[in-house]
């Protein structure tokens, strides 16, 4: 057997030629040397992954995250143009937030009254800004096409409507507290029992819609009190009055006889100078609230000769010193002219027919001054009659008027001790 290492023969077990199997190689026809060979076909069916429930799945999730997404963008720039354009009232309004109301109640109630154009904007839009609970309860005014961020802005200031309650010097507490019960946008009852005379605070207070009356009340009563504690510790020394109630005492009586900031002073040395020696004060105002009472006088009702006879705890033409109460709530004026009144020697006082006084030392001088008064006004009575057509001024219906200025009346007439 030969073993010739140069034996080439392919079927003879050398490589050339060989496919990976072994065995003879077939030979091919012309034909079959010139047909090309198929090449690497295509999978005959999709894989397992495109098949998969879950890549599904992820796929319609992904749009539908991307559709809200979208969706989502687009509510919120149209919302934000709507929650900061101009609204639509024309004219603005007031609206009252109420202690512990929702944003969704407000926002339904400004729809309601068409203050804004969608309450669900407003309400999305107070959460988005962190504002939902930075509300505040009170009364606002609301501009026109204000827009709902200027609306969240203003409730979000605090900044109410302000209403005020005045209480002018010289009322009466009846007086005063009438204005109290009459003010609309206070709320509550009134107090049970009215404060004592004189212990009102003449002022001005500023409140919001929803303020009780008696919260008012209780305020003027504590500020009243505050006030003449304080102008009673600064007083002069040597004052003939025994302690702070007659300081109210005399004070509302000043009140009464004049509005003048340039005499308040003087007047009150006048009733400082007849304490002071013994002398009844003659005071007008005095007579009018014996007779009338915390109801005040009527505006036409003049004082009469008959009024001065009259007995009351208040008749300071008939009672000696000061009366039992104040007849009035005194003002600060007031009671700083009474605390330091002005350095005189004046016992009268009479109305000069302008509106102030004219001020004597002695009853002689007193005297004369009121015979000036009592021409003067017998002469604008003459006048008053002939431009009304008549021949006399009509006669007085009980005598004369006592005082010749209603409640501006003189300190004595003559001294009636």
């Amino acid at each position: 057997m030969s073993t010739n290492p140069g034996n080439t023969n392919p079927g003879e077990g050398g490589d050339f030629g060989r496919q990976g199997t072994k065995g003879p190689i077939m030979p091919k026809t012309a034909a079959e040397a010139l047909r090309p060979e198929a090449g690497t076909p295509p999978p005959s069916k999709r894989s397992r992954a495109s098949r998969s429930q879950v890549v599904v799945f992820l796929n319609f999730f992904l749009s539908v995250v991307i559709l809200l997404v979208l969706a989502s963008g687009a509510a919120l720039y149209f919302g934000m143009q709507a929650f900061v354009e101009p609204g639509p009232s024309a004219n603005g309004d007031t609206f009252l937030i109420k202690p512990n109301t929702g944003v969704q109640d407000i926002a339904d109630q400004l729809e309601r009254r068409s203050l804004i154009s969608d309450a669900r904007i407003f309400r999305l839009g107070v959460r988005a800004t962190g504002n939902e609970s930075a509300l505040k309860a009170g009364e606002y005014a609301i501009k026109p096409r204000a827009s709902m961020r200027d609306i969240m802005e203003l409730f979000k200031s605090g900044k109410s409507v302000m209403y005020s309650l005045t209480i002018p010097e010289g009322l009466t507490v009846e007086q005063a507290l009438q204005r109290v019960a009459e003010q609309e946008a206070l709320t509550g009852d009134m107090p049970a029992s009215l404060p004592p005379e004189g212990s009102i605070a003449t002022d001005t207070l500023r409140f919001t819609r929803g303020a009780t009356r008696q919260q008012m009340v209780d305020k003027l009563v504590a500020d009243q009190k505050k006030l003449v504690e304080d102008v009673w510790s600064h007083r002069a020394p040597d004052l003939p009055i025994a302690n702070i109630d007659d300081f109210v005492t005399l004070a509302s009586i000043v009140e009464k006889e004049t509005g003048r900031s340039d005499e308040r002073s003087r007047v009150a040395a006048v009733f400082i100078n007849r304490l002071a020696k013994g002398m009844r004060l003659q005071s007008d105002p005095t007579i009018i609230y014996g007779l009338f009472g915390g109801k005040g006088k009527p505006a036409d009702r003049p004082i009469y000769q008959s009024d001065l006879d009259k007995q009351t705890p208040y008749n300071t033409y008939m009672i000696k010193g000061l009366p039992p109460t104040p007849i009035a709530n005194p003002g600060r004026a007031a009671l700083e002219a009474v605390a330091n009144p002005s350095q005189t020697d004046d016992l009268y006082f009479v109305a000069d027919g302008s509106g102030g006084h004219v001020f004597a030392a002695t009853l002689e001088e007193h005297n004369q001054n009121v015979a000036r008064y009592r021409a003067l006004q017998k002469k604008q009575a003459d006048d008053a009659a002939k431009a009304s057509g008549q021949t006399t001024a009509p006669a007085a219906p009980d005598g004369n008027d006592a005082g010749g200025s209603g409640e501006n009346g003189d300190a004595g007439g003559d001294d009636a001790q």
